[in-house]
């Protein structure tokens, strides 16, 4: 299988000052001219720098991601269809339709070819575009074809240095977010140094560059960032309007890009709908944020042919949800405690029913199942009850499926930026705690703000959604390990926007009975310096030594499984095999599937399910015809699988599939006690002893260490 192997020889931090505040009556600093002319150029100085600085982290991240890709694979110096085998699994799958883009004959062409797909998914024909999201790569290849960069630059390259380039959009949005909460740009450089230096834990664009979050997740921060400024207070009408029209496109451009969009922005609807509750929001603002994501989905949905999955998202039943429950509970925040919470609870339970009633009627209406995997696996992994059911299995095998490993936090707490986050998540969810409570209670007594004022502040709506953010997106990385880069990313601008915060630390002064605002002011800025210097003195070297590290990129074996399919099979001929493995013949060799990486259909799913049964324990006439009922010509076996070591007993794909097929598993252990010894042995084993019950069936045309390709007899 795929490796990469030793190449072989041949072949200064300035602390800024606060960003301008919206209060008029600001007493100045000693730092800062007194005067107010003198002020106003100190502002535009420090804006001015701060925002060049935010260019070039994100410029310079951007390079460095580039420059550890090229690395790593010497991309530079492997063959093309080495290149193309470096895209794994579903990466493979988005990269070929740009490609198949590119070498179409016109654009019309084209589009067309996607439109009516027919070499995807043997014997079916399908629409890619409603299908999946791949709107970035035809965007892509037509911009490709009518810039004159032809002669300088390789389609790929494009494309590639498009996905590192969006990492500087990333680095720069996450800057911004981390200086609006804090007020000053060197909570922005934290977050930014933050990012790069837990690099594992934040972002796998270096070695998986066409996933589609690696597309989405830059667009995501933009919109959070918008969310952040347009939570501000005391913003003029036009800030107002082109902050949501900047949320609107972030939201448009994230939904379109990402099949899992409506399960982040449903978390997101959920963290304005808790702060809307506690009326720790303005109102007016999360109804706008509600219309938003419910028109840049639906704008979306049009986009992919009125694709059933999106219109029966829980986020679209959910925003409708609330939005009429609001209309039919009136004065919903007024009263005092009881009668607070006595409606807050009411109001919950009518979003929540009106939410699931609403989601019913759609999915029966448009007889939708094409996720009704996602529930099936979130059933099984929270513990309602064990199943056998093959898909759900398949995600709870996946490490990537699994809760967050604890070595995560040792990593992060490397840098500091655990340890950091933990601070500022207790102190500010305390804070909003009091908040919320006094919110409830209606209570505005002149004496009890006076008290509350000496031992807390005033959450602030941008910092309240920030905090609702990071928790409830926490929760879901703590629960599933892939999810974890939409947590760990803001971890960094959280943790860097409190640490640089006045507000934070002017409350820990004034609970220790210690504060002066030249005390506040002079830890504000040296201990995120003094983080800085050791982070810079802890981790330079090793990034240093990191881009130093040169090695070259090796698959012998799947370099010559492509080579042979090009050279010996039929443009037209149809392949069966793994998910991953096909997804990489589709786009080095151009030729049909039966089933492909992308799992969001039904009868993908079953026809998943069928294909394999190559490495289950069935007769070989039953294999045969299961493949013959697909188009099937070839149909290529991995040793990997076959002989799985990677996952333990009960995760094998081929448990998997002995327990979905209700037969006894391999090897020793327990087994379910209504599973039942197979009358066949399996059939990846049984078929290379070319035994006349096989051969009859398959011929076999190629082989080497990892792979074996069988040729499929077409009986009448």
């Amino acid at each position: 299988m795929a490796t990469v192997r030793q190449r072989r020889v041949g072949k200064g931090t300035e602390a800024a000052e606060d960003q301008p505040s919206e209060e008029t009556n600001v007493k100045p600093d000693g730092k800062v001219p007194s005067d107010p002319t003198g002020r106003k150029v100190w502002n535009i100085l420090s804006v001015t720098l701060g925002g060049i600085l935010a260019v070039s982290l994100g410029l310079l991240t951007s390079v460095y991601v580039a420059t550890l890709h090229e690395n790593d694979l010497w991309f530079s110096n492997i063959k093309e269809v080495e290149r193309e085998i470096s895209f794994r699994t579903e990466c493979g799958l988005y990269y070929s339709y740009y490609k198949q883009m590119i070498q179409a004959a016109s654009i019309q062409q084209g589009l067309h070819g996607l439109v009516y797909d027919n070499k995807t998914e043997s014997v079916r024909t399908i629409n890619i575009l409603e299908r999946m999201n791949v709107y970035q790569e035809v965007f892509l290849s037509i911009l490709y074809r009518i810039l004159p960069i032809q002669q300088y630059l390789e389609p790929v390259y494009f494309y590639i240095y498009t996905l590192f380039g969006l990492q500087a959009v990333y680095v720069i949005a996450l800057y911004v977010t981390s200086w609006l909460l804090s007020g000053t740009w060197l909570s922005g450089l934290l977050a930014a140094c933050w990012y790069v230096t837990n690099r594992m834990d934040t972002t796998r664009v270096e070695f998986t560059i066409p996933l589609r979050e690696n597309w989405a997740l830059p667009f995501f921060a933009v919109q959070v960032a918008a969310i952040t400024y347009l939570l501000r207070a005391h913003l003029q009408p036009a800030q107002e309007r082109v902050t949501l029209v900047v949320v609107f496109i972030a939201t448009f451009l994230f939904s379109l890009t990402w099949q899992f969009n409506q399960f982040m922005m449903l978390i997101q609807a959920l963290a304005l709908f808790i702060l809307d509750c506690f009326d720790m929001l303005p109102t007016a603002k999360v109804t706008w944020l509600y219309i938003i994501q419910l028109s840049g989905l639906l704008l979306v949905c049009v986009l992919q042919f009125f694709n059933s999955m999106i219109l029966g998202s829980l986020l679209i039943s959910f925003n409708a949800s609330v939005l009429i429950a609001r209309t039919i509970q009136k004065n919903l925040k007024k009263g005092g405690l009881l009668n607070r919470l006595g409606k807050l609870i009411l109001h919950v339970l009518l979003v929540l029913c009106l939410t699931l009633l609403i989601n019913k009627f759609i999915k029966k209406i448009l007889n939708l199942e094409s996720d009704e995997h996602i529930f099936k696996f979130l059933k099984a992994k929270f513990g309602f009850g064990a199943t056998r059911d093959f898909d759900a299995n398949l995600y709870l095998c996946e490490e990537a499926f699994g809760l967050l490993p604890l070595n995560t936090f040792s990593r992060l707490s490397d840098t500091l930026l655990f340890y950091v986050y933990v601070f500022v998540l207790i102190l500010l969810t305390v804070t909003a705690g009091i908040v919320a409570f006094r919110n409830l209670s209606g209570s505005n007594q002149a004496q009890y703000m006076e008290k509350m004022e000496e031992c807390t502040i005033t959450l602030k709506p941008d910092a309240a959604y920030n905090l609702t953010h990071t928790v409830l997106f926490g929760c879901l990385a703590l629960s599933t390990m892939r999810m974890k880069y939409l947590w760990t990313s803001h971890m960094c601008v959280f943790a860097s926007s409190g640490l640089c915060s006045t507000e934070v630390w002017k409350l820990i002064l004034k609970c220790i009975r210690l504060h002066t605002s030249q005390r506040a002011r002079l830890i504000q800025y040296s201990v995120p310096i003094i983080t800085l210097l050791y982070i810079s003195y802890k981790f330079w070297p090793g990034i240093m030594e990191e881009l130093s590290e040169l090695r070259e990129f090796y698959d012998p074996d799947t370099v010559e499984l492509m080579n042979w399919i090009k050279s010996n099979t039929p443009s037209t001929a149809v392949f069966a095999g793994s998910m991953q493995l096909l997804a990489g013949v589709k786009l080095c060799t151009g030729r049909t599937l039966t089933n492909h990486p992308h799992y969001e259909d039904k009868n993908l799913r079953e026809r998943t399910k069928q294909i394999y049964q190559i490495y289950a324990k069935r007769s070989p006439g039953d294999v045969h015809r299961i493949l013959r009922s697909f188009g099937t010509d070839y149909v290529i076996l991995e040793d990997s699988i076959c002989y799985e070591r990677r996952h333990s007993r009960g995760c094998r794909l081929r448990d998997l599939l002995d327990r979905a097929n209700g037969h006894i598993m391999d090897g020793l252990g327990e087994n379910e006690p209504e599973l039942k010894p197979s009358l066949y042995p399996r059939f990846c084993e049984e078929i290379k002893k070319n035994l006349p019950s096989y051969t009859v069936h398959f011929t076999r045309v190629f082989q080497n260490k990892t792979f074996h390709v069988y040729r499929v007899a077409k009986h009448k």
